[in-house]
């Protein structure tokens, strides 16, 4: 079965972000993931993951102001000089943590804008960023996020990351498979991801509805994990859920599928 990390966004809700490192640890993962480490400084960040002995396999780029609501600057026209200072914030948390991935957040499309205007924009930026991140040694990807979860949301489906990623032309772009937006906008989860693993360099899980752990919802995940044991996925799959009992990890289905 898939090599599992911890997204510490969503696990351990009850605890605060710095205690959920070693909760991850005492539950058995190797590895961790979560939005942002910007809120401490990368030598903090290091330690924790040094004392626990954590790998860092994925963050994201600086996503503007979270808590008003920002998703993401990388569409959006006025905020350029901001985006390419991200990259190099990004870069150095990168370099201090070992992490070898980074997302990418499209943001929001304002309500007014050209819808071309704003895909030039993305598609510039991720010119820019890439061979950066390339340089650094580190994979730069975007994910199609549903826009229940997140209105507006510029990169809402797999096919539209098809076309940015062709647009784009860049060798260090990938993308991010959700497995719970991808089923809210879409379906057709391992058809999906066995035509597109070239492109595809990270997995996230949750079940639908809910976005709780698999197993409480619609997803046969012991299929889907099955099969992308069979299709050679051999990277790290994101635990990116809410633990229905609001607390830890809710671990149970990981021991049921073996």
């Amino acid at each position: 079965m898939p090599r599992y990390s911890a997204n510490l966004s969503f696990l351990y809700p009850e605890l605060p972000f710095s205690e959920r490192f070693a909760a991850a640890r005492r539950d058995g993962f190797a590895a961790v993931e979560y939005v942002s480490p910007y809120d401490l400084p990368p030598e903090t960040v290091a330690g924790l993951l040094r004392e626990n002995g954590l790998e860092q396999v994925l963050f994201n780029l600086p996503t503007g102001d979270w808590g008003a609501g920002e998703r993401g600057i990388a569409c959006l026209p006025d905020r350029v000089a901001e985006f390419e200072a991200s990259v190099e914030t990004a870069i150095r948390y990168a370099t201090a943590l070992g992490c070898s991935r980074v997302h990418c957040m499209a943001g929001l499309a304002p309500g007014d804008a050209d819808p071309a205007e704003l895909e030039a924009t993305f598609v510039a930026n991720l010119r820019h960023a890439a061979p950066r991140l390339a340089a650094a040694g580190v994979q730069l990807l975007i994910e199609p996020i549903n826009t229940r979860d997140i209105p507006g949301y510029f990169l809402p489906t797999v096919a539209m990351a098809e076309r940015i990623l062709d647009t784009v032309a860049e060798d260090n772009l990938f993308i991010q498979y959700d497995i719970y937006h991808a089923q809210v906008m879409q379906g057709a989860l391992v058809p999906t991801y066995a035509r597109l693993r070239h492109c595809i360099a990270h997995i996230q899980i949750a079940d639908h509805p809910g976005r709780n752990e698999p197993g409480s919802g619609e997803i046969n995940y012991r299929f889907v994990l099955q099969e992308l044991d069979r299709l050679g996925y051999d990277g790290w799959v994101g635990c990116e859920y809410k633990p229905s009992s609001g607390a830890g990890a809710e671990l149970g289905w990981m021991r049921e599928m073996g």
